[in-house]
């Protein structure tokens, strides 16, 4: 995972998102910066790699950093419905951290899956982009001469 991350530029939008079934916890000492107190449960030896892998990479965690009922943070729930664990993850770069309003779990979404639905909700601010052209009286102006 590290070589394709490490292929993102640091000012683009990254997010990186899927069921690493990796627990990362609610403790977040040592990973202030990259994840919030609002994990579920405790982190597990992946969940270290995982957390080591996003604050190297600058990527936030997003499931730990909004305050919800274990309802709405549990991502897997095991077949007989003793076990509850935190194990899909979104994650935005550092950077954009802000954009990130809310993330949690849709329980009732038929995904054909023992996984729950993970949903964050984003705003995104978008720059216009402004082309100034010079053309000389009697030009013309080309489709194939506007490159972006």
């Amino acid at each position: 995972m590290q070589s394709i991350v490490e292929k993102c530029q640091t000012k683009d939008l990254t997010i990186l998102m899927g069921g690493f079934n990796v627990k990362v916890g609610m403790d977040n000492t040592g990973y202030e910066d990259i994840m919030g107190r609002y994990g579920l449960g405790e982190r597990n030896e992946n969940g270290e790699r995982f957390a080591n892998l996003c604050a190297f990479n600058k990527l936030v965690i997003g499931g730990t950093i909004f305050p919800h009922k274990r309802i709405h943070k549990t991502t897997w729930t095991s077949p007989d419905h003793t076990t509850q664990n935190q194990i899909d993850h979104i994650c935005i770069n550092k950077t954009f951290r802000r954009t990130i309003e809310d993330v949690r779990t849709k329980r009732g979404a038929d995904i054909a899956s023992d996984h729950h639905l993970l949903v964050s909700k984003m705003k995104l601010k978008l720059k216009e982009l402004t082309l100034t052209l010079s053309l000389s009286p009697g030009d013309r102006l080309d489709h194939e001469d506007v490159k972006i």
